[in-house]
């Protein structure tokens, strides 16, 4: 099939879905499946049920990225900026290492780590890096099966 002269080649269909709010992965999902498949909330809802399936012995670490509030000496600023938390199990206690703590906090045992997450998910524009070994991300067996 020819074209006209000086006609433009038609551009194929591409799906695109535009920043809003701060709900880039939600797009970034979206773009990359080239249709609106994801949600907010159906996002949100993927995010907390793995965490109960989460196999944490298979986990050598988990990393988050938490919204910090910002303050100029007491007062408090209506910004938030972005803080990276570290959490690791050591000797069969959890403990969160945010370099803001003057020490590491102990959140118990699993119980105390998946309680920690579901509260710092609930506060809703917080992300959950898995920090696994190269065995255990290859056999994708830090989920639990059953």
């Amino acid at each position: 099939m020819s074209q006209a002269p000086g006609a433009q080649p038609s551009r194929p269909s591409v799906y695109h879905e535009r920043q809003r709010l701060e709900l880039c992965a939600v797009h970034a999902l979206n773009n990359v499946l080239q249709q609106q498949l994801f949600s907010q909330e159906a996002a949100d809802e993927i995010c907390k049920r793995p965490l109960s399936q989460l196999a944490l012995p298979q986990v050598l670490g988990l990393i988050l990225n938490l919204p910090s509030p910002m303050s100029l000496g007491l007062l408090s600023l209506p910004l938030r900026r972005r803080h990276w938390v570290a959490l690791r199990q050591v000797d069969g206690v959890y403990y969160n290492l945010d370099s803001k703590l003057r020490a590491p906090e102990a959140l118990g045992g699993e119980d105390g780590v998946r309680a920690f997450l579901a509260g710092a998910l609930a506060q809703g524009l917080c992300e959950v890096l898995l920090v696994v070994t190269k065995e255990v991300e290859e056999k994708g067996c830090w989920l639990r099966t059953d």
